[in-house]
Parts: structure tokens; sequence; C-alpha cells
């Protein structure tokens, strides 16, 4: 039985082993200027970062004076452990039942085919947009996007695409229902620094660095467990809607009967955007001052406040709508970790996270990362349609 070119299309992109720290993006631009040849449109790359390609196909609309839709993915993936796998990571198996096991399959080859399909099938069929779209893949998303769309945003190569919408990734479902991305949590990685003074371990120094840490480590600690109480008490809530911590870093110390003169805490929060950054900076200082002299933290990682794109407009209505006509049950939700679109939209941009996995376990960055073919296709006929509706927007 023959196999659906999309699909046997999605396996060759995942076998190109575009995995950090040392993705093969020369493959990927090879792979993707075969696929603009079969579009019949143009493509262009850009080296912000000489060996970090970014590549944009274009398919211009019929008002190109319009803000344009840029259909966004990353083309990097997290690295593997083989023994762990149950096939190869890269041979992009696929199994009876259709699930096919490659790293990429769910984070995210899959949504970049979706995309290319949904525009060969649009174009195909002599459909023609109002607005301009562009087909855009990036490198090291999972790194942080620093020197990918992070730069990117600042550049007049960017400027002048003219984005007035962004759809980029979102999670697999374990349900029917499509989470639709539209706001992130903010990445604080806080080092706590505590200063005190040194000296023999069989005394009692009242200026100890030890019982400021502790103190430190408790408050931040509580925060964490009244967040993971409201999130179990509140069905309606999801993980994007809390605030995490964890205490992710222990330093200091030189000797075992040596009092140290400094101890550090390192800790990983990710603050919704249901929750001020004015107001965690003022808890953090409160628990900081409590802890004594000496005490003070700085960012080893700082994202700023950015606003979510809204549930309301002519983007928000073009999106929900054709996930309604194409029947998928969706419900907005605000990312629990970090993606591209926040980049997007600390310029102003309407970016949405959707990825079209229902009834899949959630499996990004894990062993046996998978996805079955029939969902995968089901996704272009989604997408079909997703790219249809917001291109014509008026």
């Amino acid at each position: 039985m023959s196999e659906n070119p999309a699909t046997t299309l999605f396996r060759e992109y995942l076998r190109i082993k575009s995995v950090q720290p040392k993705p093969d993006y020369d493959g990927v631009v090879k792979f993707l200027t075969r696929i603009s040849k079969e579009l019949d449109l143009p493509m262009q790359v850009i080296e912000l970062v000489k060996g970090k390609p970014i590549i944009v196909i274009t398919w211009k609309g019929e008002n190109p004076s319009l803000p344009s839709v840029l259909l966004n993915s990353h083309t990097d993936v997290v690295p593997v452990f083989p023994e762990y796998w149950k096939h190869d990571p890269f041979s992009a198996h696929k199994e009876e039942n259709g699930d096919i096991y490659a790293r990429g399959s769910q984070d995210m080859k899959c949504v970049g085919i979706q995309h290319i399909e949904a525009v060969r099938r649009l174009k195909s069929s002599g459909f023609k947009p109002l607005r301009t779209i562009h087909l855009c893949f990036v490198p090291d998303e999972e790194i942080g996007g620093i020197d990918g769309v992070k730069k990117w945003v600042d550049e007049d190569s960017f400027k002048q695409l003219n984005v007035g919408l962004s759809l980029d990734e979102g999670l697999a479902s374990e349900s029917s229902v499509v989470p639709v991305y539209y706001g992130e949590r903010a990445i604080w990685w806080v080092n706590v620094t505590c200063l005190g003074q040194p000296g023999h371990g069989s005394q009692f120094l009242p200026d100890n660095a030890g019982k400021k840490i502790r103190h430190v480590i408790d408050s931040f600690m509580n925060f964490r467990d009244e967040e993971e109480k409201r999130l179990k008490s509140d069905k309606n809530l999801t993980l994007g809607d809390v605030t995490t911590v964890n205490l992710t870093i222990l330093e200091g110390g030189v000797q075992q009967n040596v009092v140290p003169a400094q101890l550090n805490a390192k800790f990983d929060v990710r603050i919704t955007p249901h929750l001020s950054h004015d107001k965690v900076r003022e808890m953090i200082d409160k628990w900081l001052k409590e802890a004594g002299e000496g005490v003070s933290y700085n960012f080893l990682q700082y994202t700023p406040e950015i606003k979510p794109s809204e549930l309301t407009g002519k983007w928000y209505d073009a999106v929900s709508s054709s996930l309604n006509e194409s029947g998928v049950p969706f419900k907005p939700e605000i990312f629990p970790a970090a993606t591209d679109s926040r980049y997007f939209r600390a310029k102003g941009i309407q970016a949405y996270g959707i990825s079209y996995m229902p009834e899949t376990p959630i499996l990004l960055h894990d062993h046996n990362e998978r996805l079955n073919e029939a969902v995968f296709l089901k996704g272009i006929d989604v997408f079909e349609n997703l790219v249809k509706k917001v291109s014509l927007v008026n």
C-alpha cells in the first residue's frame, strides 16, 4: 500500500538530524529549497548569525499592502538518549498502527510540514490569498531563540514582512480538546546571594549565610506550595494560569568545618501573565529583606512582561471560526513554557500557538516521541482551512 505523499515528506524531514547542539541546518536548507521549487514560491535565506539560517518562503497576496500572515516553525530539535527509544529517533519509523517515532515528530516538524501541505493544497486549488503568507522556518528555538527570532524581530528583513499575525506551535492534548495558546509564562532564572560572617563550624555565628539562605528557600518554596495548591483546587486552571517555582542549584561552602562567607540559591520561576511582574518583585524584595543584611539577587535569564494576544478581534475571530468549521474542540490557554511567540508578541504582533494533536500523549523532549499518521494528516485539513481563513481577513 502506497504512503500518503505528505507522510513521506514528514518522515523525510524528521530524518534530518537538526538536533542540538550541532543541528544539520544545511540539510534543512536543501530540503526547503526543494520544497520552495515544488511550490513555485520564492525563498530567502537570512543568516544573522553564520550557520543559523532563517528560511522564508513567500506566497504573495492579492493585497500585499495588508499586514501579512506568518506561519512559523522551528527547525531544531532537542537531544536524544537513543538507548531509551523503541526505534532509532532519527529513522522516522512508522508502526503498523501509524505511530511515527522520531525526535521532532511533535516538537515541531509536524507543524512545519502541515503549513507546507496546507499552502500546497490551497495553491493547487487555485485559491488566491488576500494577504501575503510567509512560511517561516527558524533556528535555535530549543536553546532560547537568541540567534534566531529574538535577534530577527529587530532587523529590517523581518520588519519588511509587515507581519500582522503569527501562527506557531502548541502542545499535544490527551483529550479531544486542542489548546490554542494566546500567551505564555515569563521565564525568570533568579540567583540569590547570601553573604555572612565566615568562621569555625563549632560556633553560633549571628551573621550566618546558612540561616539567611534557609529563609530565602522557605519563602520561595512556600509560594510554590501556594500556587500548586491553587492549581489543584480549581479544575478550570491549567499550568499556564499559575506561577511555578523550582529550586534548581545550590552553591557554596569550602570545607565541612568552615561556615561559608557566601551561599547561593538559584530558582527557575515561570510567571503567569495573570500575575504582574511588579507584584513578584515586591514579594522577592520582601523575602530577601526578611532574610537579613547582605542578601541580594540578580537574573540569569529575564523575560519582560509581555501582553498576551487578544481573545477578541479579527485575528482571533478568524482562528476560532476556522476551528469551529473544522469541528475541532478547542480551549484558549496560556502556554506553560516558552516559544518564539513571545518575541512576536513583544512587538505587538498577535500570535497563537496551535498544534493539532488531540488524543495524543504529550511527549515533546521525552523518549519515544511520536505522532500518529492519521492525526498528522487530519492536521493538514485543519491548517488548510485555518490558513485560508486568516489569509482572507480584511
